[in-house]
């Protein structure tokens, strides 16, 4: 592929390219040097959409990133400065895109967050996860040439397919490396070297995955099933995780459960492309409930401390097994859109999105209709209606989802209908049909 400065940028968002451009012209008067790094590109060596722009400034001093950026950002940008490791991301109401200094970092000792300090663009690619994102181009206006920095053989491993870490400690330094090889390795259709197996291999026996923050290697699962949008099938990197007994090291007993993989799959495809336009969700969290839900209670409640899983979500995912088996078997006996609207006003968006992984076909079909249809529709009448109404206490809530049901099988439909029915309920005091 001809790399031309003029070609690298027509392959950017194009909502990027304002600000990339403002980077590029400011560090050019500056007599800076700007590159285009990592994972931008690799997928554009590889012919793949770029979807994020990572940015690199060799330093004069640890700030040049943060120094650029305040000076070339357009009016109304943002800049965040991440002062521990030296980047900054500009963003617009359109994009955003990340600047860091070039830095080399120093690792005290197994799973611990590195040292940094600034460094060259060489001593930046060399501390990186994998060759294929040791790459490097630089940005220039005009049409001239650029050429790739490849110091450690990157552009010959994106062509045979291989993710190939860059020293035989890479993994003791970071285990979360073997998180990012799991992800990356199916959504390119790669896999690991031979002798990044056996770093691998030589880390688990090691224990260094033990002294990983629980913090870091939750976030590394989001990014699994968040990665979902970018067409990985989340089954495919928890099975490579397994096979390499990763899973066992971060939880002994953890696994990718046979009976979990075709809703683990069919979460995916519903993360990637939703069956119903509802609330954005924690796709890491619907995944940990569908992914476990034939765990063990208590492997679920190890396995949720150890990623420092908090709040609502220790119980919504440790107890989804007993609750969704009750959402389902309520499912299959419901007659009528309002009863399934009772059942299912209670889910989280999570909770929701797992129930439709695991449930059987005709369920899926209610969930999915009540999701895109049902929870959104509107009550004829109010709480404050039946109050005017002379209806008080208890009763206006029961006469309330009396209505909601009536009105969503259709029973009443309009505002005059839905309150006769409320007045009848109230006076009788029966909240059912």
């Amino acid at each position: 592929m001809k790399l031309t400065a003029g070609n690298v940028l027509a392959a950017l968002p194009p909502e990027t390219l304002p600000l990339v451009e403002a980077l590029a012209g400011r560090a050019e008067h500056q007599g800076l040097a700007l590159y285009l790094v990592g994972g931008p590109v690799r997928d554009l060596l590889l012919g793949r959409a770029i979807r994020d722009v990572d940015l690199l400034v060799e330093p004069r001093g640890q700030t040049a990133a943060a120094e650029l950026a305040r000076r070339a950002a357009p009016r109304g940008a943002q800049v965040q400065e991440y002062d521990r490791f030296g980047t900054v991301r500009v963003s617009t109401p359109e994009a955003s895109v990340d600047v860091a200094t070039a830095r080399r970092e120093e690792y005290r000792h197994p799973g611990a967050l590195p040292q940094v300090a600034p460094g060259t663009l060489e001593e930046d690619l060399l501390r990186r996860d994998f060759s294929v994102n040791a790459l490097a181009l630089p940005l220039r206006s005009g049409s001239a040439r650029v050429a790739l920095v490849d110091p450690t053989g990157g552009e010959a491993d994106l062509g045979a397919g291989v993710l190939r870490v860059l020293h035989e400690r890479s993994f003791h330094d970071d285990p979360t490396r073997a998180l990012r090889a799991a992800r990356l390795a199916p959504r390119l259709g790669f896999h690991l070297a031979r002798g990044s197996r056996s770093a691998l291999r030589a880390s688990l026996r090691s224990g260094a995955f033990g002294a990983v923050s629980g913090d870091r290697l939750r976030r590394e699962f989001e990014k699994l099933f968040e990665d979902s949008h970018q067409g990985l099938d989340p089954v495919r990197a928890l099975r490579l995780l397994d096979d390499w007994h990763v899973l066992a090291a971060l939880e002994p007993g953890l696994r990718l459960p046979k009976e979990a993989v075709v809703p683990l799959r069919r979460l995916g495809r519903a993360i990637a492309s939703p069956p119903w336009r509802g609330p954005r969700f924690r796709a890491w969290a619907a995944g940990l409930a569908t992914w476990w839900q034939p765990l063990a209670a208590g492997l679920r409640r190890d396995a949720l401390e150890r990623l420092s899983v908090r709040g609502e979500l220790v119980e919504r995912i440790g107890d989804f097994p007993g609750r969704s088996r009750e959402l389902l078997v309520a499912l299959a006996k419901a007659r009528g859109r309002g009863v399934v609207d009772g059942i299912l006003a209670g889910c989280s968006e999570e909770e929701l999105h797992a129930l439709h992984a695991w449930a059987p076909t005709a369920e899926r079909r209610r969930i999915v209709r009540w999701a895109a249809e049902d929870r959104s529709r509107r009550s004829p009448v109010s709480g404050n209606d039946l109050t005017a109404a002379g209806i008080t206490g208890p009763a206006v809530g029961r006469a309330l989802a009396r209505v909601r049901a009536a009105y969503l099988d259709g029973a009443v439909a309009n505002r005059e209908e839905a309150l006769a029915l409320a007045v009848e309920v109230s006076r009788t005091g029966k909240s059912g049909s």
